[in-house]
Formats: C-alpha cells, sequence, structure tokens
C-alpha cells in the first residue's frame, strides 16, 4: 500500500498506529500545530518553504512541491537508525527507516513550498513525520548547485524509545530482507531511496551493501 496526500488528509498514518499499537503515545494536532507553527517563525514569508527529503520524501512527497533542487545538507549523515514495527514492519519483525545523524553530509533533495500554501501543505508532512515525536524538525542549510538553501529537515531523537543507535551490519540486514507492514517492505523502502538518489547522480555506497546483502539473504531463504 503506497502512501498518498489523500491518506495524509483523512489522518490514516494515525488512524493505521492506533490500529495497529493502540499503546503508542501519539502528539495531538494542537501540538503537531504548535510545532509546525514554531518552525515557521524561523520563515518570513516572502519565498517558499523548503523541505530536506532525504528519504521517502525524495520519491514520494504526498505534498504539492512547486519546485526541487538536488541538494547536499553538511554536518549529518543519512542512518537506518529509527525500528518501525507498523508501516514498513511489524511486532514480530521491525522493520528500520531513516534518520539524520549528527556527522558527515548527506545527499538529498529540497522540496520547495509555494508561500501562499505552506501551512496547508506542511500540515500534512508534520502528520507524516511528527507523530510520533521519533524527529526533531530544525533549520538547516543545504547547498545546490543553484546556491544555498535554508531548509526544514526532519532529525533523529535520540531520546525516542525506538531509535535504534549504532547498529551493526547485520541487524540492518536482517531488517531490510525480511521485514514488511501497511506501507510495503523495508528492502523496497531501502531501493527506492537508493534507486532515486542514482537519478540525481548520488551513490551510498554503505546503503548499496546493505542492499546486496539483504537481496542476497533473501534469495537464501
Amino acid at each position: 500500500m503506497t502512501l498518498t496526500r489523500e491518506k495524509l488528509e483523512a489522518d490514516w498514518v494515525r488512524e493505521m498506529i492506533r490500529h495497529q499499537d493502540p499503546e503508542l503515545e501519539l502528539l495531538s494536532d494542537d501540538v503537531l500545530e504548535a510545532s509546525m507553527e514554531a518552525m515557521l517563525e524561523g520563515w518570513d514569508g516572502s519565498g517558499p518553504v523548503w523541505v530536506f527529503g532525504y528519504g521517502s520524501l525524495i520519491w514520494n512527497p504526498c505534498i504539492h512541491v512547486a519546485r526541487r533542487a538536488k541538494a547536499r545538507l553538511y554536518g549529518y549523515h543519512r542512518e537506518l537508525c529509527l525500528w518501525t514495527p507498523l508501516g514498513r514492519g511489524s511486532r514480530e519483525c521491525p522493520g528500520l527507516v531513516f534518520g539524520l545523524e549528527a556527522g558527515g553530509s548527506c545527499h538529498g533533495v529540497g522540496l520547495a513550498v509555494d508561500p501562499d500554501h505552506a501551512r496547508r501543505e506542511l500540515r500534512l508532512v508534520w502528520r507524516r513525520e511528527m507523530l510520533a515525536g521519533a524527529y526533531v524538525p530544525r533549520w538547516v542549510g543545504l547547498r545546490t548547485p543553484h546556491g544555498p538553501l535554508r531548509a526544514i529537515a526532519f532529525v533523529m531523537n535520540r531520546d525516542h524509545h525506538r531509535y535504534a543507535g549504532a547498529l551493526g551490519e547485520a541487524a540492518k540486514v536482517a531488517a531490510v530482507a525480511r521485514a514488511a507492514g501497511a506501507l510495503g517492505s523495508c528492502y523496497d523502502y531501502v531501493a527506492s531511496t537508493l534507486d532515486h538518489l542514482a537519478e540525481l547522480g548520488v551513490r551510498d555506497p554503505h546503503l548499496e551493501r546493505i542492499r546486496r546483502l539483504a537481496e542476497a539473504e533473501h534469495a537464501g531463504g
């Protein structure tokens, strides 16, 4: 099943989580709105709001994007560091999804949201990324072929109970090879990210190795 704009508008992610994990505490719409408004205090309102996509936002943003720009964020790197027993996994076999961890750099995409519709579009982003409190929104500086950009990025919340920490390669491979949930398999999530990075002319050797090993493990049963 693919996440869509219509599902976010209907608050489908919240309902999916409540159905699959009723004990998980979710942030209310009021809390999400306050978080979004706090971030927008750092926006002057005169131009687009940029959001940094480094995982599924690259290839399935589910919002109206005015324009896109290949971008690089310094000071953080992409890592499989958040356990998910929901969208890309199950309680029996949790998957892993990406977060931004301190150190290094990360290639991705800057997504421009039209200023006239910024709040409407960002509410959907907050419903997608912020429901469980696993990420912290921050303003970051991006480098693009057209010059620097200031954007909102969702950084891993290391205090979250599903933060995976520094996992070994074998644990990552096992999750990517085996986990699947309401939004599809963990493998497809990683593969789609790598495929779309490749379209930008970007390679992530660490994740490419995880993908190859996961393919081999899956093929071997």
